[in-house]
């Protein structure tokens, strides 16, 4: 995984723990799920990267 798709997939992920936090504290479903759905987008980004760091690994 590249470094740059690292930090993208780690800012999203914080950014969806925050909106998350913000949306229980506010009792805003919108903004929970919101956050939710942004952790979910960075965990679907590593595990992406995951998969084609092993199939480069695979193919070196």
């Amino acid at each position: 995984m590249g470094l740059d798709d690292k930090i993208k997939a780690a800012g999203k992920n914080i950014e969806g723990k925050a909106q998350e936090a913000l949306g229980n504290v506010t009792g805003d479903p919108e903004d929970q799920a919101e956050g939710k759905a942004k952790q979910a987008e960075s965990t679907a980004r590593n595990t992406v990267e995951d998969v084609k760091d092993k199939v480069k690994e695979k193919l070196d």
